[in-house]
């Protein structure tokens, strides 16, 4: 018995050595990425940010909030926003209050940004998904199966591949740069995984809780409010993650359809170091700034998560 323990505990050696190597090559460069952002450019530029955590005698000011302002803000120069404000050189298109947190330069305006594209393009896909999910799997009409197996298909499409024709219907329709069109291509993309994990998850739920429901009088719109969308839940919640994370870090259909009149925050990260390389260390802030709410939804939702992960493996 004992030999068995010691042959149980030498076995899971390797696995505990790759989970902790794994979280050591994740976790060392954000480290690194969150003290970066809070030390000054000064310290930035001579020094590595591991020193911030024994700092020498000599030093100062060793963390700062100022690549965070100057981000949010869209602040270039030589010094600082705040540094700026303060000697009375009003910065460029900057007036030193509240309102430069909507400049079109800064992070802040992006941020709003990528809330007005994300929010309705992770709501209308799940929407859909969740009432054509209940169809598909409760409803019997002439070809669902057909249908089901031609929305399976599309989730290999690339969307790289349809760019070109939607940006050329968005000219005719006048769509381009507006965020409807980025809400509508969103939505086009994301429904066939959303219908398809919705499909499975309801489907795999008691068939007598529904017929009962039915039995006692329940129109299929009851059944679904009142049944179908509490216990998918754990679906609801998965596809939100996905959903969000997607829209949230895409760049490619943000810069197609809206490009620099609406920038969002992926575009508006690459915009902080100037083309001689000035401003880089704006990057470290502004990593964070769009990190923040995604982990955020995650973190809130994560108990769903692997629930909702596994309705796709189901029967289907």
């Amino acid at each position: 018995m004992k030999r068995a323990k010691i042959n149980r505990i030498l076995n899971k050696i390797p696995l505990h050595a790759i989970t902790i190597l794994i979280l050591i090559i994740w976790i060392v460069p954000t480290l690194g990425l969150l003290v970066t952002s809070f030390r000054p450019v000064s310290l930035i530029n001579t020094s590595g940010w591991w020193t911030a955590l024994s700092p020498s005698q000599g030093d100062t000011q060793r963390f700062t909030l100022d690549n965070y302002i100057d981000s949010l803000v869209g602040y270039r120069g030589s010094s600082t926003y705040r540094g700026a404000c303060a000697a009375g050189t009003q910065p460029l298109d900057l007036h030193c209050n509240i309102s430069d947190l909507l400049n079109p330069r800064g992070m802040g305006r992006a941020f709003l940004n990528s809330l007005i594209v994300t929010l309705p393009a992770t709501v209308l896909p799940i929407l859909f998904a969740a009432f054509a999910g209940y169809a598909f799997a409760w409803l019997d009409f002439k070809g669902r199966y057909f249908l089901f197996a031609i929305l399976v298909g599309l989730q290999v499409v690339p969307l790289q591949m349809t760019l070109v024709p939607i940006l050329r219907i968005y000219a005719n329709l006048g769509l381009n740069g507006t965020f409807l069109g980025v809400w509508l291509f969103h939505t086009g993309f994301g429904m066939p995984y959303a219908i398809y994990l919705m499909r499975n998850f309801l489907g795999g739920l008691p068939k007598d809780l529904f017929e009962s429901a039915y039995l006692d009088g329940a129109s299929h719109w009851t059944a679904f409010r009142k049944l179908a969308v509490p216990l998918a839940m754990p679906a609801i919640a998965s596809l939100t993650i996905f959903q969000f994370l997607w829209v949230w870090n895409d760049l490619l259909v943000s810069l197609v359809f809206l490009g620099g009149t609406k920038p969002v925050m992926t575009y508006q990260i690459s915009n902080m170091v100037t083309s001689l390389g000035a401003g880089w260390h704006l990057l470290t802030a502004a990593a964070f700034l769009s990190m923040l709410l995604p982990m955020i939804i995650f973190f809130a939702l994560q108990r769903y998560f692997v629930r909702g992960m596994l309705a796709g493996a189901v029967k289907g």
